[in-house]
């Protein structure tokens, strides 16, 4: 079985299973006549999700169609999925959740908050999913830039990246870092289309950074890696840092950036002040 018939016999699987747990008081119908299946009908569920009834039956048989997101939402709702299933059934049929932008501003849970502290001298951050800086501990502050102390809107990674003049002198390698991080946003952007947050972002940077409106065309694309990272500190010199990045389990947008060096070089980053 190809891996497209699969899905769709997972898809139509689990669309039979959720059917067959309702009753017609659950989804505001009348009880009706007495019926010889569990559940509610097929021609119900169309009903409710506003499609027709013989297009429900091809997809509860597993027939290799594709129906829309907003065919996808609607039988959610008509079947009363929860988010989890919601999540699966466009992960079944299109290959990618369906786009659940988050609230603005975002924001880090407070135990990831007090771990970036506690992780002090490595400088520690976290960002969301456009790349705004949620948490930064001291360290990070020191070697980057106060994020706190910006306004609310600039507090980004790539709007400092590609706007502030002291991220040019911080990054020592400026454009390989500045042009990885524009393709891992593009490729952060196309796992989520529609999401007007990034079109948003990219026009405004697009409008004060000629780097970004040279680069974007080039369609490069970065996948999110740990590596190695060269800083430049006006009192401590060219620092060379290694740095790991860790996704949330619940909120894979939200990732945990962590950096080491040396001893000495640890030890000289705790007595530095933001």
């Amino acid at each position: 079985m190809s891996e497209t018939a699969y899905r769709a016999q997972e898809f139509g699987d689990l669309l039979r299973s959720r059917r067959e747990r309702l009753q017609p008081a659950d989804v505001g119908l009348p009880p009706g006549a007495r019926r010889r299946t569990r559940g509610l009908r097929r021609e119900e569920v169309a009903q409710l999700a506003a499609i027709s009834a013989t297009y429900y039956t091809y997809l509860e048989q597993g027939r290799e169609l594709r129906p829309s997101r907003q065919v996808l939402d609607a039988l959610a709702d008509a079947l009363r999925l929860d988010a989890a299933e919601r999540v699966h059934i466009h992960e079944l049929v299109h290959g990618i959740p369906p786009v659940a932008r988050p609230p603005r501003p975002e924001t880090a849970p407070a135990a990831l908050v007090a771990l970036v502290d506690r992780l002090d001298p490595c400088p520690s951050y976290v960002t969301g999913r456009y790349w705004d800086v949620l948490a930064a501990n001291r360290a990070a502050r020191a070697l980057w830039t106060d994020w706190p102390a910006l306004p609310l809107e600039d507090r980004n990674q790539l709007w400092w990246m590609f706007t502030a003049p002291e991220a040019r002198e911080v990054m020592v390698e400026w454009e390989h870092e500045a042009s990885a991080l524009l393709g891992r946003f593009r490729a952060a952007a196309a796992r989520h289309p529609g999401d007007a947050g990034f079109a948003a972002l990219l026009d405004r940077l697009r409008s004060a950074s000629p780097e970004v409106r040279d680069w974007w065309p080039r369609h490069d694309v970065v996948p999110l890696s740990s590596g190695t990272k060269r800083l430049r500190h006006p009192r401590l010199g060219e620092l060379r840092l290694q740095h790991l990045v860790l996704q949330l389990a619940d909120d894979p947008d939200r990732k945990l950036v962590t950096f080491t060096a040396p001893d000495e070089d640890l030890a000289r980053i705790a007595e530095l002040s933001p």
